[in-house]
């Protein structure tokens, strides 16, 4: 599909060049000759506008080329312009570029007005009340980071209840309300929690290491 990743990346330019295209034949020729360079033009221009390059965005994404994801995400000049399941998608981005930076206070900024339009949205499919439910751990682990356990406990509940995709992502959840419940000497509920993160038997580095920790000590605790 790279002929449509080419499209989209130059769709803004083609769309001008079929305009100028259009408003000649149109002098030459007239309007009903001209229509169909119109149209297109106007679809091209347009969806540049509110449909912007996600698929750019989302390739670059997936293959973890955070540099390439960054250079698409400049390239939109006017994001209050896009849909609005885009430009949620888009905020939710600039959040995870921001977080990769660690730049906290631009990354909670962004995940925050992402979530602001996903729940405006009234009912949305699946996949989306995942990305919500992303976009809600991530704002808990940085509630975390600023030590405001309550707010923290409030939007990993809420991942939960959305819906993670993945059980990486569900294993970081519980982990987290473990160490919040073990933190307000809520040992039993700080158990249950593990034991559900442990179960989910997540791979990724990071979350694996966090249970051998944890693990350790855990035991020992009343409840």
């Amino acid at each position: 599909m790279k002929w449509l990743n080419t499209i989209i990346r130059y769709r803004l330019w083609i769309g001008i060049g079929l305009l100028a295209l259009a408003i000649f034949t149109n002098i030459q020729a007239g309007f009903w000759p001209s229509f169909v360079l119109y149209l297109v033009a106007l679809i091209l221009i347009v969806g540049h506008f509110i449909l912007g390059p996600m698929r750019l965005i989302q390739e670059c994404m997936e293959t973890g080329d955070m540099e390439g994801a960054k250079k698409v995400i400049d390239s939109i000049w006017f994001p209050a312009l896009l849909i609005k399941p885009i430009r949620s998608v888009y905020y939710t981005v600039k959040g995870n570029l921001d977080m990769a930076n660690e730049n906290f206070e631009s990354a909670e900024t962004n995940l925050k007005k992402s979530q602001s339009l996903m729940s405006s949205g009234g009912l949305m499919g699946d996949q989306m009340k995942q990305a919500e439910g992303s976009n809600k751990l991530q704002l808990g682990m940085l509630a975390m980071q600023k030590g405001n356990l309550k707010e923290a406990e409030s939007y990993i509940r809420g991942a939960i209840r959305s819906g993670l995709p993945d059980k990486e992502n569900q294993a970081a959840a519980y982990l987290q309300l473990s160490s919040i419940m073990i933190n307000k000497r809520e040992f039993r509920a700080g158990k249950e929690y593990f034991k559900k993160a442990k179960g989910l038997k997540p791979t990724t580095p990071q979350i694996a290491d966090q249970i051998k920790q944890m693990e350790k000590y855990i035991t020992r605790m009343p409840g």
